[in-house]
């Protein structure tokens, strides 16, 4: 749901922005105002996970994704479109939090970062998903704005068939187990150690783990300070500002003008409306199969070598796609790559694709899971979460007009620079918490600040 719903309106850009006679930046603000939601849904998620339960949470989200999927479909103008886009961006925020501070909780420190890295899996799955049936209601349509069924335009059957994985995901919420540290937190610990019996199997000792967990929560009780996100450096602890700069860089790199912008981008540079469907999903498709090579490294190799080389290649592929943008002719949305500069720019937007889907993409999520204290994890992953569904407006709000007024190649050398400054940040700021119990990073966090 969280790659679906936010890809969905995708193959719905071109054909809402000519049935409602939207300028760009109006187009800009529909497509992003969802972001805001995001923004909303993660920092209220994270405090809500606390007082509710994670499994709770995630239900809530579940109604959000449901009632907005069908307000979306039967959107009268743009900005009644925009509200029930927000509605299901709250929804998106909510499930961004909820699912790394789950997973990372119930997971065994062997295999926490391949079980994290399968929520980012998740979200590429959604997106091609999102992306896939985009092009398949486009097409069934002869064009995304022309009528398919009901009287009903392709873009409206676009956003209702959400509702198909909404349903799934609220179902299924219902019938997971809350997470142990949730439990234990709450004082019912007899229920925390059946959950740490079923997961951890016959070779670990489930008494011993919630003894672990229970010192790790009276450690953080034993100062109040401690249990909060407050700090010294501007106000925060040093490492809930790493989780933030984390998820801004994340977004700063312009990922997701790829799957927001991409249909609409690929027929700005010569590809009529069907083949810039099809580059679209190659691009989903690409992004999907990179990430199992994230899942099958990052409890071997570590998260810190991955984004190095992720935040390298990155800068590579964008600042090459930016030269080609240099040679493209005509101005706004008339543009056009003529000679090898087409293939070049596709080639370079799939590398960036497959350097970001095999580390920042599913260890941002991660790390953002497993590097905070557990008395706070929750409340900061939502405080993270929410500056990156932020930084995800502003990329998304700008990159309209910047590529109307200066075409595509000074908004992906913006992006280039931002890659090259996540290496920097990565080097000297990052820790590296492969195979790590989290009430060990806790005590590590609570030392550092």
């Amino acid at each position: 749901m969280f790659g679906f719903d936010s890809s969905v309106i995708n193959g719905a850009v071109n054909a809402i922005e000519g049935q409602f006679e939207l300028d760009p930046s109006v187009t800009g603000f529909v497509v992003a105002v969802a972001l805001l939601g995001c923004a909303l849904g993660a920092w209220a998620g994270g405090r809500l996970a606390d007082r509710w339960g994670r499994t709770h949470v995630m239900v809530l989200g579940a109604i959000l994704f449901f009632v907005s999927s069908i307000l979306s479909a039967i959107a009268f103008t743009a900005w009644d479109l925009a509200v029930w886009r927000f509605m299901a961006g709250v929804g998106i925020g909510i499930a961004s939090v909820i699912a790394p501070a789950y997973i990372a909780e119930i997971a065994p420190a062997a295999m926490r970062g391949r079980l994290g890295s399968l929520q980012q899996l998740a979200i590429t799955v959604g997106i091609f998903a999102a992306l896939l049936s985009d092009q398949i209601l486009a097409e069934s349509a002869d064009g995304a704005a022309n009528v398919l069924w009901l009287g009903w335009e392709a873009w409206r059957w676009m956003f209702l068939v959400a509702v198909v994985p909404a349903a799934v995901y609220g179902i299924l919420a219902l019938r997971i187990p809350e997470s142990p540290r949730y439990l234990a937190a709450q004082g019912r610990d007899d229920e925390a150690r059946a959950v740490l019996a079923s997961v951890l199997g016959p070779d670990e000792d489930a008494d011993d783990r919630l003894a672990q967990i229970r010192r790790s929560i009276a450690a953080d009780e034993e100062n109040a300070e401690k249990g909060t996100l407050r700090g010294s450096a501007l106000g925060l602890k040093p490492i809930v500002w790493v989780g933030i700069l984390l998820s801004v860089f994340q977004q700063f790199v312009g990922i997701n003008v790829i799957f927001y912008y991409s249909t609409t981008l690929w027929q700005a540079v010569g590809f009529d409306e069907s083949q810039a469907f099809l580059v679209s999903t190659i691009t989903a498709v690409t992004n999907v199969a990179v990430t199992f090579i994230a899942i099958a490294l990052i409890d071997k190799v570590g998260r810190r070598p991955l984004l190095l080389i992720g935040s390298a290649g990155m800068t590579l592929s964008l600042g090459l796609m930016a030269i080609a943008f240099t040679q493209a002719t005509g101005s706004g949305d008339e543009i056009t790559l003529g000679g090898p500069w087409g293939v070049i720019a596709l080639v370079c937007a799939n590398a960036f694709v497959v350097f970001f889907g095999a580390s920042w993409g599913p260890l941002v999520w991660v790390l953002l899971g497993e590097m905070f204290p557990n008395r706070i994890r929750a409340a900061a992953l939502g405080v993270a979460a929410a500056m990156q569904w932020i930084a995800n407006f502003v990329i998304t709000m700008t990159f309209p007009p910047l590529l109307s007024a200066f075409g595509a190649a000074v908004p992906y050398l913006l992006y280039a620079i931002f890659a090259a400054l996540s290496f920097f940040f990565v080097l000297t700021k990052v820790r590296e918490t492969k195979g790590m119990e989290l009430e060990d990073m806790g005590e590590e966090s609570r030392s550092a600040a």
